[in-house]
């Protein structure tokens, strides 16, 4: 069985890396209608092609660096295809999804995809006919409180991330093989695989409040065979609201994604990407001279016209933590507030993945 002494290697199953091949995420719909592209295909862009822009490569203490002089222009590293291969959801006997979340595809076609608005994870069959619930919302062994990471190792082997409970779950043939307990979850998040046996972490938020130009963010590895968790470099994660805002929209923030076994770094506000090593050590830095890109309301249009679309198919939930309970208590003072209210007082609604609207009836009497 390999390193790992409980459940199946990981490095026994099919080839893979961070990102299978397939995998795809599944974004919330507005309707309960599921369409798997099967057919994606995908690639990595070489960074030391500049094609028609001019790029500058050096080497600086064996960290590559290539420096564009304007914008570089590359293919997509994806497509979808013109027709899906199949859809879930529409049929008698389907599965009813309520808000798919993140989802990947398997070795034969099928899929393993998150409803975050069920808390279940689904398994669709090749044939698109057939369904199994893996797991569903709960504390037990094999539970969900909320999946923010999935990975199909193989066809029969998949390794969720579950913050709210804070642990990782490996399941191999539709059984729990394995778990590891990792309470730092709460602010690291599961970004990618390194290897067989280690995951890549970063932190997911940070604090507010502080003095520093940049709340740092931490980059860490996970030993599944150990339990052994290291933080091997920092980031910056977020930046300070201005003094005159509650709150910025446009606040400039750092994100970590893995690709190929390496974090992949990035700032909103740098035309800049950096590759690191598991262990945290740069490689790669590209670099370019990013073109002006004023905000205006047609650019912050598709955004308000998204979370219209989710506030219009929200529905109530248990509200398990505090932050969502607090909303709940802050509704429920201001409804006792304007009761009195002539006309119907529209409110902030609390849910899964974000604020919904409710209408207050008008007072009687």
């Amino acid at each position: 069985m390999g390193r790992m002494v409980s459940g199946p290697n990981l490095s026994g199953r099919t080839a893979h890396s961070d990102v299978p091949a397939g995998a795809v995420g599944l974004a919330p719909r507005s309707l309960t209608i599921l369409a798997l592209l099967a057919t994606l295909s995908a690639c990595a862009p070489d960074p030391s092609n500049p094609g028609a822009t001019p790029a500058q490569i050096e080497d600086s203490a064996g960290v590559r660096i290539v420096t564009y002089a304007g914008t570089p222009t590359s293919a997509a590293s994806f497509r979808f295809a013109a027709e899906p291969r199949y859809r879930h959801g529409t049929n008698p006997g389907d599965y009813a999804f309520q808000g798919a979340g993140t989802g990947r595809l398997l070795p034969d076609g099928g899929a393993i995809v998150y409803d975050e608005w069920n808390a279940e994870l689904v398994v669709i069959e090749a044939d698109s006919a057939t369904h199994e619930v893996l797991a569903v919302e709960g504390e037990g062994p094999g539970d969900v409180g909320h999946i923010d990471a999935l990975f199909a190792l193989g066809q029969d082997s998949i390794l969720m991330a579950d913050p709210d409970l804070g642990r990782i779950t490996l399941f191999a043939g539709r059984a729990v093989a394995r778990t590891w307990a990792l309470t730092s979850m709460r602010y690291l998040r599961v970004k990618g695989i390194a290897s067989p046996d280690d995951l890549l972490l970063a932190t997911s938020w940070g604090p507010t409040g502080f003095a520093e130009a940049w709340a740092p963010g931490h980059l860490a590895r996970f030993d599944m065979e150990t339990s052994a968790l290291d933080t091997v470099a920092s980031f910056d994660l977020m930046a300070p609201f201005p003094p005159e805002l509650e709150w910025d929209p446009i606040e400039p923030s750092g994100e970590v994604t893995v690709a190929s076994g390496h974090f992949v770094q990035t700032r909103s506000d740098m035309a800049q990407v950096t590759w690191r090593l598991a262990d945290g050590t740069v490689t790669q830095i590209v670099r370019w001279r990013a073109a002006p890109a004023p905000l205006t309301a047609e650019s912050l249009e598709p955004i308000a016209a998204e979370h219209r679309k989710r506030d219009s198919h929200a529905r109530p939930r248990p509200f398990r933590s505090h932050h969502r309970r607090s909303h709940r208590a802050e509704h429920d003072r201001l409804s006792r507030q304007h009761r009195a209210a002539a006309a119907p007082l529209w409110l902030p609604v609390p849910g899964r993945r974000g604020k919904g609207l409710a209408a207050l009836p008008q007072a009687c009497g």
